[in-house]
């Protein structure tokens, strides 16, 4: 009996903190999406490779922040402020880096959402389990303070991205063939 309650309360923990990636995200996802997700691999090795050729300053510190272990996503709570900033490799220049805005990340109860609540170019959207380690983010691009549009409602402003914590203070999302500017996105965060 202890094993079943201990085993049920992990489920619940977990359910408590990411929507379940049960079928329903893949419901929710357009077909474009998928395919994005499904070339994820192939995808981020190419916008890698395009990177090597930027500053080697930020090179290294793209290098870092990749090199970061991935750990479980279980028994976390990512609500709260943030600081955030986003890495472009691969496109229309081999590397960029910008500087830190803030995002928050709120718990409607059906999972966390991020929200980008500074810069010109922001995100809004929902993180889906994925498995142990690993996050399926849908959300919108918008510019500003311009109207969110729901995920799903606008092609060229619909996100993808596998989410992967990275310690207790940091995680990141990679966007695989975003529709503008380069070939990977990645969105870091930290406390």
């Amino acid at each position: 009996m202890k094993v079943v309650t201990i085993a049920f309360a992990a489920v619940a923990t977990l359910a408590a903190t990411t929507a379940f990636a049960d079928g329903e995200v893949q419901k929710l996802m357009t077909v474009a999406d998928k395919a994005r997700l499904e070339t994820y691999g192939e995808t981020r090795k190419a916008a890698l490779q395009e990177a090597k050729a930027g500053d080697p300053a930020e090179v290294r510190e793209l290098d870092e922040v990749l090199g970061r272990n991935i750990v479980s996503f279980s028994n976390q709570d990512l609500t709260g402020k943030w600081q955030c900033r986003t890495i472009k490799a691969g496109g229309l220049g081999a590397l960029v880096i910008y500087d830190w805005f803030k995002c928050e990340v709120s718990d409607d109860g059906s999972g966390w959402m991020l929200k980008k609540t500074t810069g010109s170019q922001r995100t809004t959207g929902r993180l889906y389990d994925d498995g142990e380690k690993r996050a399926i983010y849908l959300g919108s691009l918008h510019y500003n303070d311009d109207p969110v549009k729901p995920y799903g409602a606008d092609p060229e402003m619909d996100q993808v991205g596998y989410a992967f914590r990275t310690g207790p203070d940091g995680w990141r999302i990679e966007f695989p063939k975003p529709v503008h500017e380069s070939v990977l996105n990645i969105i870091e965060l930290r406390r």
